[in-house]
Protein backbone atom coordinates (compact mmCIF):
# COMPACT_ATOMS: atom_id res chain seq x y z
CA UNK A 1 0.00 0.00 0.00
CA UNK A 2 1.41 3.33 -1.30
CA UNK A 3 -0.26 6.59 -0.15
CA UNK A 4 -0.61 9.76 -1.94
CA UNK A 5 -0.28 13.55 -1.36
CA UNK A 6 -3.84 13.81 -1.47
CA UNK A 7 -4.21 10.85 1.12
CA UNK A 8 -1.88 12.92 2.89
CA UNK A 9 -3.52 16.37 2.69
CA UNK A 10 -6.83 14.46 3.30
CA UNK A 11 -5.57 12.66 6.76
CA UNK A 12 -3.84 16.47 7.55
CA UNK A 13 -7.38 18.02 7.29
CA UNK A 14 -8.99 15.65 9.38
CA UNK A 15 -6.36 15.97 11.97
CA UNK A 16 -6.77 19.63 11.80
CA UNK A 17 -2.91 20.46 10.76
CA UNK A 18 -1.70 22.59 7.98
CA UNK A 19 0.58 21.49 5.84
CA UNK A 20 2.60 22.73 2.85
CA UNK A 21 3.21 20.67 -0.57
CA UNK A 22 6.21 20.00 0.75
CA UNK A 23 5.54 18.68 4.27
CA UNK A 24 3.01 16.80 2.39
CA UNK A 25 5.77 15.48 0.23
CA UNK A 26 8.45 14.70 3.33
CA UNK A 27 5.18 13.61 5.40
CA UNK A 28 3.99 10.98 2.62
CA UNK A 29 7.85 9.04 2.37
CA UNK A 30 7.61 8.70 5.92
CA UNK A 31 4.14 7.48 6.63
CA UNK A 32 5.19 4.93 3.20
CA UNK A 33 7.95 4.06 4.96
CA UNK A 34 6.20 3.53 8.34
CA UNK A 35 3.33 1.55 6.38
CA UNK A 36 6.23 -0.34 4.71
CA UNK A 37 7.53 -1.57 7.97
CA UNK A 38 3.71 -2.83 9.67
CA UNK A 39 3.21 -4.66 6.33
CA UNK A 40 7.08 -6.27 6.76
CA UNK A 41 5.91 -7.34 10.59
CA UNK A 42 2.75 -8.69 9.26
CA UNK A 43 4.83 -11.17 6.95
CA UNK A 44 6.44 -12.89 9.95
CA UNK A 45 5.08 -16.52 11.20
CA UNK A 46 4.09 -16.51 14.81
CA UNK A 47 1.59 -19.24 14.78
CA UNK A 48 3.33 -21.12 17.25
CA UNK A 49 4.74 -18.08 19.53
CA UNK A 50 3.01 -17.62 22.84
CA UNK A 51 2.03 -14.42 23.82
CA UNK A 52 4.34 -12.86 26.78
CA UNK A 53 3.78 -10.22 29.10
CA UNK A 54 6.90 -8.99 29.52
CA UNK A 55 10.54 -10.29 27.19
CA UNK A 56 11.91 -10.95 30.50
CA UNK A 57 11.08 -13.90 32.43
CA UNK A 58 11.15 -12.22 36.02
CA UNK A 59 8.89 -11.55 38.74
CA UNK A 60 8.81 -7.91 40.50
CA UNK A 61 8.51 -7.77 44.13
CA UNK A 62 4.82 -6.95 45.31
CA UNK A 63 4.43 -5.31 48.86
CA UNK A 64 1.86 -5.82 51.14
CA UNK A 65 -1.97 -5.00 50.45
CA UNK A 66 -2.38 -3.11 53.34
CA UNK A 67 -5.03 -0.22 54.30
CA UNK A 68 -3.37 2.62 56.31
CA UNK A 69 -4.47 6.25 56.68
CA UNK A 70 -1.22 7.37 56.72
CA UNK A 71 -1.66 8.90 59.92
CA UNK A 72 0.09 11.77 59.29
CA UNK A 73 -3.27 14.53 59.09
CA UNK A 74 -0.71 17.66 60.08
CA UNK A 75 1.96 16.97 56.48
CA UNK A 76 -1.42 16.19 54.72
CA UNK A 77 -3.09 19.45 55.70
CA UNK A 78 0.10 21.68 56.11
CA UNK A 79 -0.58 23.25 52.90
CA UNK A 80 -4.34 23.96 52.89
CA UNK A 81 -5.39 27.17 52.79
CA UNK A 82 -7.96 26.61 55.76
CA UNK A 83 -8.83 23.16 57.23
CA UNK A 84 -10.80 22.56 60.95
CA UNK A 85 -10.73 19.59 62.88
CA UNK A 86 -8.10 17.61 60.75
CA UNK A 87 -10.06 18.18 57.21
CA UNK A 88 -9.80 20.56 54.56
CA UNK A 89 -12.68 23.19 54.59
CA UNK A 90 -14.03 24.50 50.97
CA UNK A 91 -16.72 26.63 49.79
CA UNK A 92 -19.90 25.63 49.12
CA UNK A 93 -20.77 24.62 45.72
CA UNK A 94 -24.37 23.15 45.54
CA UNK A 95 -26.80 26.10 46.46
Amino acid sequence: MSLTNQDVAKVARLARIKMTDDELDSTREKLNNIIGFVEQLSEVDTDNVEPLPSPVDIALPLRKDEITDGNCPEAVLANAPEEMEDFYVVPKVVE
